[in-house]
């Protein structure tokens, strides 16, 4: 039977409109696992266009794709003092599997630096391997609290670019480059305006230098972060050894560690 019920108004409730124009409209529903969504073939058809657009996006400055895995050893996060801190209240943590407590236990991710930087330092031996530029399409779980469909869930779909490279200065570059493939998809192609900036130091991602956002501004005066890029400096590259050799070759122990950035970007629509 047809729901006939009327929406309510933006003006009255704009967050009720919004939810209930999600469900009506068959994009999204709510799962029986609490903050989790289920998107629903319209959904996850507008989904896979604006995949595939920014992928092509991401592809044309030189990046690949690749798959890291869902679990990262809890001892990983701690190397990175800031990052274990900021994420600790939001962490989904895995004790047991196959029957058996585990020897160490494993974190389902809400972000992939730490498994992503470990293997980029077995990969990078030389500044001929660098820059690396690599981007992942993948899912994330971050425990939070209060949940929204496609806003904010318990699990959800999103990418995350991390690179390596040679300088602080060719990091900054790429953040910055990669601030404005957002900026460019959504006003672009999505027809979404954006305001740019530098977040505070109590808003910058747990563990970078600096984090630069594309926030969209909404109906009720809030505003939506719908995408950022950060300079992680060295912390991580220091953290997992990530080092290399210089063309100069003077250090013939890697001693320089790399500099890094990550953006990623959400299904927020």
């Amino acid at each position: 039977m047809a729901d006939d019920k009327k929406l309510t108004t933006r003006s009255a409730d704009f967050s009720a409109w919004y939810n209930e124009v999600v469900l009506k409209a068959e994009l999204a529903d709510y799962s029986p696992v609490r903050g989790c969504m289920v998107i629903r073939p319209r959904g996850y058809g507008i989904w896979e266009r604006m995949q595939h657009q920014l992928d092509t996006m991401f592809k044309d400055t030189g990046h690949e794709n690749a798959y890291f895995p869902l679990f990262i050893p809890e001892s990983f996060l701690h190397k990175e003092a800031e990052h274990v801190e900021g994420f600790a209240p939001e962490l989904a943590v895995v004790t047991h599997g196959g029957g058996k407590k585990l020897e160490e236990p494993l974190v389902v991710r809400p972000t992939s630096e730490t498994i992503i930087y470990a293997m980029y330092a077995k990969w990078v031996q030389s500044y001929r391997d660098l820059p690396v530029l690599i981007n992942q399409w993948a899912n994330v779980v971050r425990w939070e609290m209060r949940t929204r469909l496609f806003l904010r869930t318990l699990e959800f779909l999103w990418q995350e670019g991390h690179t390596a490279h040679a300088t602080h200065d060719e990091a900054e570059e790429e953040t910055r480059r990669m601030l404005g493939v957002y900026r460019d998809f959504m006003e672009g192609w999505m027809a979404m305006p954006v305001v740019t900036g530098i977040k505070t130091d109590s808003e910058r991602f747990a563990g970078a230098l600096r984090t630069y956002s594309c926030e969209g501004m909404m109906q009720d005066n809030k505003a939506l972060q719908a995408g950022t890029s950060h300079n992680l400096g060295q912390n991580f590259s220091k953290a997992f050894d990530l080092k290399f050799q210089t063309e100069a070759g003077v250090s013939s122990t890697r001693g320089t560690p790399a500099g890094a950035s990550r953006h990623a970007w959400s299904a927020v629509w």
